[in-house]
This record gives C-alpha cells, sequence and structure tokens, in this order.
C-alpha cells in the first residue's frame, strides 16, 4: 500500500472537489457482500474511510468464492433487502430475474454524482461497455479488470535458448520442448466445469469462432472445433499429468511452485507469482500477451467482476454513492498501490501499481485487455443461461483433452447438449 497518511491526504483532497454531497446519506448502514478476492482485499482497509467521508456506516459479509457465488442468488431470488451492494458475475440471470437495480438515472441524478469529477473517460474502453445493457441501461460498476496472459518461467526457457512463443504453433512447439519429467510444458485449465473455461474460449476468439452466437451455443463451428484441437494436442503432449482435473487453482500453485515451465490465465495472477513468500520463481517469472494465429490479432478473453446494487435495497442512493466512491479515480489509484487491477487507466499508469503488479506484468495485462473483444465475451457471460452453455463447452473440451473424442465430435455434441438444454 501506499503510506497511507500521504495517500488518504491526497484522495481526502480529491473527493472535496467532487460536486457531490457525501454527506447526504450520513447515519445510514449499508451491507457490502462479496467473495474473498483481491478486489474485496483492496477495498476492506479503506471502507473507514469511506465511513469518514459519508457518514455512512458499511458491513462487510465476504466468503469464499465458491460458497458466495452459490449463496447469492438464493438470497436476491426470495426478495431479500440485504446485501445492498454486491459482487456479480452473472449480468444475465440477475436482470432477467429483476434482481439488480438499473442505474442510468442515478448517473444522471446531480444530487448524487458529479460526471466530469468521476470521468468516464478514465475507465478502459472495456470497463466502459462492459456493464451497458442491449436497451442502453446499466446495472453495475465494473471494479477488477483482467485478461487471460501466458506466464513463462523465463529460465526454463533461457536453458533450451527459446525465443516468446507468439503462434499458437510456436506456443505447442516450445510447451514440448521444455516439457521433462519433473516439469510440465504447460498448465491451463481443462476441467469439465464452466468455471475452467476463460483461456480455452480465448483460443476459440482468437480463431475467429464465438462461443455463444444469435443467443445459442456456436463451439461446433470449424473455427472453434480447431481452436479446440489446438488446445487438447497442448494440454495432450505438454501438459500436467492430470490436466483433466485442473482449475485455476492447480494451474496457479503449479507454476508458483515450479512444476510447470509455461501457463496461461488470469493477469490478476501476477501479484501472486511476483510474490517471494508465495512463488519460487517469482524472480524469473516473464509475462507475454496471448498468443494468435499466423496474419491475425490474438483475442484473449476478458473479464470484470461487477458490483450492483440489490433491487430490493432499502437504501439505494448510499449504496449509489458507495460504488462511485469505490471506482473513483482516488480510491483506484490506493487500491492499484495495493496490487488491485482497477478499471482506472490512471491507476494502470501509477507508479505504486506498476510497483505492486509488476511492470512487465502490467503491461502485459493491458496489451491483452485492449486486444480482447467485449461484445464476444459479453455474449457468453450475460447470456441468462452462461452456466449450461459453459459447463457443456468444458465437458467437450474436457474430452479433447484427455483423447476421449475428437474435436469435431466432441464440440459437435456439446454445442447440441447446450442448444437442447436452453431450449428446453
Amino acid at each position: 500500500m501506499l503510506p497511507r497518511t500521504s495517500s488518504a491526504r491526497d484522495a481526502a483532497a480529491a473527493y472535496a472537489s467532487a460536486a457531490i454531497d457525501w454527506r447526504k446519506f450520513a447515519g445510514t448502514t449499508i451491507t457490502l457482500a462479496g467473495a474473498v478476492h483481491p478486489w474485496s482485499n483492496a477495498i476492506a482497509p479503506l471502507l473507514p474511510d469511506f465511513s469518514n467521508l459519508t457518514g455512512i456506516n458499511v458491513v462487510s459479509d465476504f466468503q469464499m468464492e465458491t460458497t458466495y457465488l452459490s449463496a447469492l442468488p438464493i438470497r436476491l431470488a426470495r426478495g431479500d433487502s440485504t446485501p445492498d451492494v454486491f459482487m456479480y458475475t452473472t449480468y444475465g440471470q440477475g436482470i432477467t430475474g429483476g434482481w439488480l437495480e438499473p442505474l442510468n438515472a442515478y448517473y444522471s441524478n446531480k444530487a448524487l454524482t458529479d460526471l466530469a469529477w468521476y470521468d468516464e473517460s478514465d475507465l478502459l474502453k472495456t470497463a466502459r461497455a462492459f456493464p451497458v445493457w442491449s436497451n442502453g441501461e446499466r446495472y453495475a460498476f465494473p471494479i477488477t479488470s483482467e485478461a487471460m496472459t501466458l506466464f513463462i518461467d523465463r529460465d526454463a526457457r533461457a536453458a533450451k535458448d527459446l525465443p516468446i512463443p507468439q503462434t499458437f504453433d510456436e506456443l505447442l512447439a516450445t510447451a514440448k520442448a521444455l516439457k521433462t519429467n519433473e516439469m510440465s510444458g504447460i498448465a491451463m485449465r481443462a476441467q469439465a466445469g464452466g468455471n475452467s473455461s476463460p483461456p480455452a474460449m480465448g483460443f476459440v476468439f482468437s480463431y475467429g469462432g464465438d462461443i455463444v452466437k444469435y443467443g445459442k451455443a456456436a463451439f461446433a463451428s470449424p473455427e472453434a472445433i480447431a481452436a479446440v484441437d489446438m488446445y487438447g494436442q497442448i494440454l495432450n503432449q505438454a501438459g500436467p499429468a492430470a490436466i483433466g482435473n485442473y482449475e485455476w487453482y492447480q494451474v496457479l500453485d503449479d507454476f508458483l511452485q515450479g512444476r510447470t515451465a509455461m501457463a496461461i490465465d488470469s493477469s490478476n495472477f501476477a501479484t501472486d507469482i511476483s510474490n517471494p513468500a508465495k512463488s519460487r520463481v517469482a524472480g524469473q517469472a516473464e509475462f507475454a500477451v496471448f498468443p494468435h494465429l499466423p496474419g491475425r490479432q490474438p483475442v484473449p478473453f476478458m473479464s470484470h467482476w461487477q458490483a450492483c446494487i440489490n433491487s430490493k435495497s432499502k437504501n439505494k442512493q448510499s449504496a449509489f454513492l458507495f460504488l462511485q466512491w469505490a471506482t473513483s479515480k482516488p480510491t483506484s489509484l490506493q487500491t492499484a498501490a495495493a496490487g488491485l487491477a482497477t478499471t482506472r487507466v490512471s491507476a494502470w499508469s501509477s507508479e505504486g501499481f506498476r510497483k505492486a503488479f509488476g511492470a512487465q506484468a502490467a503491461e502485459a495485462a493491458l496489451t491483452n485487455l485492449q486486444d480482447a473483444d467485449v461484445d464476444r465475451a459479453k455474449a457468453i457471460l450475460f447470456h441468462q443461461q452462461q452456466r449450461i452453455l459453459l459447463d457443456a463447452f468444458m465437458i467437450g473440451v474436457n474430452e479433447v483433452v484427455s483423447g476421449a473424442r475428437s474435436a469435431k465430435d466432441a464440440m459437435t455434441a456439446a454445442a447440441e447438449t447446450a442448444n437442447a438444454a436452453i431450449r428446453g
């Protein structure tokens, strides 16, 4: 973190410059729910600053991610008025269910916000586009940024005198060359469940395919089949022995412990990878752009965790003030200094963030975010039945990685299963 004295003083001056009555809802209490996550870890120490600024008390309720994501829809579906603010991912389900408060009217309320001060032009282009629903309404504030990024053990690569791979063919060749009895050449998620889908989706997008098109599963296209075939080849020939069981936890742990020479996963892993207390490869890790086909741009999968207001909340305006504060420039500079990949260009370019996150890691992540296709990502992430679609997709990918079926057979069957399920 930045020294609390200087950062808090600078932030206080910045908040004071806003044409916002921060004290308008003093005395109210809001509940903030979320997953134990880099964002919750970064924002929690600053909550007393928000309370001092606004007089609004914040009660936080952070749980392990799997527990949180399972419990939240149950609370929202039964109409609970709390939490008032919550971290969220299944946007389409929340909008269709009427769980999320529409926000456009709050943005246009001059008594609540100062758009010039908030400066949306400082948001990453993906963050500006991400929360906009098909009708132009916004139901969320993006709070983090991540894109699939290539991690490399520099010492393992240098020992074989190999360049950083740029194309998918080069990635396959490099992974095979780096594989030893003690170290896999590469690790990526391949578990047969939707949570494992982000790296494989980046392959599909980079081959010119889609996961969802016109509301239906599109992963039986020739482009998607070719992408999954390459994904399977890479992990079949150079991945860990138990790769079919790998989620992000195993991918990250293998890289941290030096059990794999390369990995592709979330850019947000950079802080753990570069932390000597957690990582055996902290001083030798490299961060690179997502691979591509010759003559084509890479299209890595990207996403933003978002924070929403409960449509049944009794403190919606207080909740909006909180989200405006939490994603503002001064707050983002402070959370970025703790290593959080925020949604702000100014925070990404700040000295505090580049020091905490790593300059090379920040550059690679930002490039991957800029290369991403927001519409392709939103087509699946905002689909009301994204879980059915992504589970079917990864069951097919898992079959290809394990060698049980060809990419064509596996992805054709997966798409048929998914489309039958969402029709039914």
